[in-house]
């Protein structure tokens, strides 16, 4: 390349690397500590109703203590692995590992992920967990994981973002054996199948709508899974802006199917099904202070019912949050909030029950 040329280079702003050297290494990470309190009688922080009146209603938590590494080993190959060193406070079997994998991509429209990964299987499957605006994971999300549909699964992905005439698309296309993260052997022969579409509908408003669907079978027993979601982003000025998230989904509850004892179950599992829905608007104000950047104000909405069709006993949930952003992109944060959870039906002694919860979370990403 000769001087003028350079010259032209770098007055355009563009960055001049003729030969990048391999492996690029990035390391990332994030800590978030809670404390809650929980403002029922005989309710624990974790919402099981003790008739005893025993049970821990506060405690100071770590929920994450993350590390990230991603090696760009060539142009086109990528490996990353995920830890959350604060899993060790459990039963470390099954848990601390998270993202396990590597990806290759051909091009925009198409790239391969095989590993232990998050499959693309809703909304919440295409953002981490330290820029939720509200306190944590959707209970749908949650329960979603449990049947191997979203959250750590170990199989193979294809990935990639078309265009249909003007509308441009993105789509993702998942098999894995659907049984959590870091198992030894898939339990069964069975695997989840899944499939999602997003399409970038309204550029202004930066509304994107999104299908999923899904197919699988566990134990000899076919399985289903299907959603929609809608996400937009208005900015009204440069300080003001509203985001604004809504999803649906609705499967065979297999894993309730497959708990109850065997001679009462239905030949069917598809009597047992999952149904659930969140609305989460979110209102950002840009401060931008030296030692303030934003403040942020929540109030997500679920409804999710576990057993619909034999056993109904829905759970709606209603969590305010008030956050303060002290660096750019959530690198420290400060959230206050309450949690307030309602059943048709409060069941003793078990996580069913009314309950208020109070809960300070505070979140560092470096």
């Amino acid at each position: 390349m000769s001087n003028a040329q350079i010259i032209d280079t770098l007055r355009h702003g563009e960055k001049l690397i003729e030969n990048p050297k391999y492996p690029q290494l990035q390391f990332k990470g994030l800590f978030q500590a809670r404390y809650l309190i929980g403002t029922t009688k005989d309710v624990d922080v974790n919402g099981l109703h003790h008739i005893d009146h025993s049970g821990t209603d506060n405690s100071f938590m770590i929920k994450y203590m993350r590390v990230q590494m991603r090696a760009q080993i060539s142009k086109r190959t990528e490996v990353a692995v995920l830890a959350n060193l604060a899993d060790f406070k459990n039963d470390p079997k099954s848990r601390v590992l998270e993202n396990a994998y590597l990806k290759y991509t051909f091009s925009p429209k198409l790239a391969f992920t095989v590993g232990q990964f998050r499959p693309l299987f809703g909304l919440e499957e295409t953002y981490p967990v330290d820029i939720i605006k509200s306190f944590d994971w959707s209970n749908q999300y949650t329960e979603f994981g449990k049947l191997g549909w979203t959250s750590f699964q170990i199989g193979l992905a294809a990935t990639g973002q078309l265009q249909l005439g003007k509308i441009p698309f993105h789509y993702a296309v998942s098999v894995v054996n659907g049984n959590g993260k870091n198992q030894i052997t898939d339990n069964d022969n069975g695997k989840h199948y899944s499939t999602r579409l997003v399409f970038d509908l309204v550029k202004k408003y930066n509304l994107n709508l999104g299908f999923n669907a899904g197919v699988g079978e566990v134990l000899s027993k076919k399985i289903y899974a299907v959603g929609v979601d809608v996400i937009s982003l208005i900015h009204f000025n440069l300080k003001w802006s509203l985001d604004m998230q809504l999803e649906a989904k609705q499967a065979t509850n297999h894993v309730l199917y497959f708990a109850t004892i065997s001679e009462l179950r239905p030949d069917n599992p598809d009597e047992y099904q999952i149904r659930g829905v969140y609305f989460l608007p979110n209102i950002r104000y840009e401060i931008k202070h030296r030692n303030l950047s934003a403040l942020e104000l929540s109030c997500r909405y679920e409804y999710l019912d576990n057993n619909f069709r034999l056993n109904s006993n829905p759970r709606q949930t209603i969590t305010p949050m008030f956050g303060l952003e002290f660096l750019k992109d959530y690198g420290a944060r400060i959230q206050l909030g309450m949690q307030f959870d309602r059943y048709k039906h409060s069941i003793e002694n078990t996580s069913q029950y009314n309950n208020n919860l109070f809960i300070v979370q505070v979140q560092s990403r470096f």
